[in-house]
C-alpha cells in the first residue's frame, strides 16, 4: 500500500476534532438537563413529596461519580465508542464488549423513541392538527438530517437549545423568588415526606425517577475522538456540565415544591407548566403556558439531538474495533459523518416508533413513554456499573501525565449506589425486561450479520482481540 493511498484511508475513517471546552460544556450540560426536568418533576414528587429535591440532589451525587469513571476513561482512551471501548480494554472479552454495544445502543434507541413521542404531544397542545406519529417520525428525520450536516454544526444546534431551555428554568427559579419574596412560600414543605411508606424507600423510588433525568452525560464520551486536547479539555467540561446541571435540577424542584401545591404537582404530566398557571408573574397566563410547550419542545429536541449523534458515533467507533459490521465505520466524503450508523440508528428509532404505536392500540392503558424511559434506565444503570468496573480494572494502564484519576472510595461508593437503583428498578417493574429482551435480540440479529458478512473465517467479535495480540 503506497504512501498516498494509506493516507486516503486513514481520512475515509478519520473524524475531525472540532469541539472546543466550551460547546463540550454546553453538549454535557444540555444533554444532562434535557427533557427530564420538564417531565418527570412531577412523578418524583408523587414518589418522595415536598422533599422530593432530596431525591434530586441524591441522583445527582450518584450521576456525577459515574461522570468521574467516565472522565478516567477519556482522559486514557479518547475515542469514539464510549463505555464499549472501555468495558473492552479492562476485561478483553468480545462477548461482553458486545453486549454493552448493544445495551448503550439500546438505552439510545428507547430514549430517542420515549423522546420523539413527548415531542408530539407537545406540539399536539400548539398545533392539534397532524397524527401524533407523524410528527414524532419527521422529528426524528429532521434531527437524522442535522446530524447529517456535521458533528460542529449539530454541536453549535445543541448549545443554542441549551441556552433556552436553561432561559425556561431561569424562569421557573424567578417564579420562586418572587414567590418567596412576598412571603407566601411555606419552607415546611421542603422536609415533606408525605408518600405512603417508609420515606427510605420513598426517597430510593424518587431517585431511581430523578435519575434519568441525569443520564445523558455518557453520550459525550462518544465525541472525545472530536474534542480538541480530550486529556485536559474532557474531565474540566464533563464534571463540571454535571454538577451545574445538578445544582439547576435541585433549584428548580425546590421552587416548583414551594409554588405549586406537591397533590398538585405529583399529579400533572407537566408539573412545571404548574408553576405558570399559579400566575406568580404579571403576565398573560395563557401565552406563558404556549411558551413553556415551545421551550419543552425544545430541550426535548436538544436531548434527542444528542442521542442521534451517540448512536451513530457508537456504531462508528466499535465497526473500527471491530466488533460490528465495518460499514458502520465510512464516512461521508463530504460532510465527515458516519452516514450509515445514522441512517441504520433513524430506521431503528422509527421503527420503534412505529411498534409502539401497534402496542398501544392493543393496550392502551401504557403509558409508552414511560415504559421506554424505565427500560433506558435499566441499561444504563448496568453499563455504568461496568464502566466504574472498568476504570478501577485499568489502573495503571495506559496512564499518561495529563490523565485524570477519579478518587477510588467514591468509585466504590458509586458502583454500590448503581447497584441498588438497578435492583429496584427491575424489582418495581419487572415487565420492563420483556422490552429490554427485544432490544437485545435487534443486536443479536447485528451479530449474525457481522458474522455473515465477515470476509474473515473467524468470529468478527474475536478479530479485534486477535489484532491487540500481535
Amino acid at each position: 500500500m503506497t504512501a498516498a493511498s494509506s493516507t486516503a484511508d486513514t481520512s475515509d475513517t478519520e473524524l475531525k476534532r472540532t469541539i472546543t471546552g466550551r460547546l463540550l460544556f454546553f453538549y454535557v450540560l444540555g444533554d444532562v438537563l434535557g427533557s427530564g426536568i420538564y417531565v418527570l418533576i412531577g412523578a418524583v414528587a408523587a414518589a418522595v413529596g415536598g422533599a422530593f429535591w432530596l431525591a434530586f440532589a441524591a441522583g445527582v451525587t450518584v450521576a456525577t461519580i459515574t461522570g468521574m469513571a467516565y472522565a478516567e476513561l477519556v482522559t486514557k482512551y479518547p475515542q469514539a465508542a464510549g463505555a464499549s471501548l472501555y468495558v473492552h480494554r479492562a476485561f478483553r472479552k468480545p462477548m461482553l464488549t458486545f453486549l454493552v454495544t448493544i445495551c448503550m445502543l439500546s438505552a439510545s434507541f428507547a430514549a430517542a423513541g420515549s423522546l420523539a413521542t413527548g415531542f408530539a404531544r407537545y406540539f399536539s397542545q400548539v398545533v392539534p392538527l397532524p397524527p401524533p406519529l407523524l410528527i414524532a417520525l419527521l422529528f426524528v428525520v429532521l434531527l437524522c438530517l442535522v446530524n447529517f450536516i456535521g458533528i460542529t454544526e449539530s454541536v453549535v444546534a445543541n448549545l443554542v437549545m441549551t441556552l433556552v431551555e436553561v432561559a425556561g428554568l431561569a424562569l421557573v427559579l424567578v417564579i420562586g423568588i418572587v414567590h418567596v419574596a412576598r412571603g407566601d412560600a411555606s419552607w415546611g414543605v421542603l422536609t415533606d415526606f408525605t408518600a405512603e411508606g417508609n420515606p427510605v424507600f420513598a426517597l430510593v423510588a424518587g431517585v431511581a425517577l430523578a435519575f434519568f433525568a441525569m443520564t445523558g452525560f455518557e453520550n459525550a464520551a462518544n465525541v472525545a475522538e472530536e474534542t480538541v486536547r480530550p486529556a485536559v479539555t474532557f474531565p474540566r467540561a464533563l464534571i463540571g456540565g454535571m454538577v451545574a446541571a445538578g445544582g439547576i435540577y435541585v433549584l428548580v424542584a425546590m421552587s416548583a415544591a414551594l409554588v405549586v401545591p406537591i397533590d398538585v404537582l405529583g399529579g400533572s404530566e407537566a408539573a412545571l407548566l404548574e408553576t405558570v398557571r399559579a400566575g406568580i408573574l404579571p403576565l398573560p397566563v395563557g401565552m406563558m403556558i404556549i411558551l413553556f410547550a415551545i421551550i419543552a419542545m425544545v430541550a426535548i429536541t436538544n436531548t434527542t439531538l444528542v442521542a442521534v449523534v451517540t448512536e451513530s458515533r457508537i456504531l462508528y467507533g466499535m465497526a473500527r474495533e471491530g466488533v460490528v459490521p465495518r460499514i458502520f465505520s465510512r464516512l461521508h466524503l463530504v460532510r465527515r459523518s458516519p452516514w450509515v450508523g445514522l441512517l441504520f440508528s433513524g430506521v431503528v428509532v422509527a421503527t420503534l416508533l412505529v411498534v409502539g404505536q401497534v402496542v398501544l392500540s392493543i393496550n392502551p392503558e401504557l403509558d409508552l413513554v414511560d415504559r421506554l424511559a424505565t427500560v433506558t434506565v435499566v441499561f444504563l444503570l448496568f453499563i455504568y456499573g461496568l464502566v466504574i468496573v472498568s476504570a478501577l480494572k485499568l489502573r495503571g494502564h495506559d496512564e499518561t501525565g495529563e490523565a485524570y484519576r477519579a478518587n477510588t472510595v467514591l468509585l466504590y461508593l458509586g458502583l454500590l449506589a448503581n447497584a441498588v437503583l438497578l435492583v429496584y428498578v427491575v424489582v418495581d417493574d419487572p415487565s420492563s425486561l420483556l422490552w429490554v429482551a427485544g432490544l437485545l435480540a435487534l443486536g443479536l440479529a447485528l451479530y449474525l450479520v457481522a458474522r455473515l458478512t465477515s470476509t474473515r473465517r473467524r468470529d468478527p467479535l474475536d478479530v479485534h482481540e486477535a489484532d491487540q495480540e500481535v
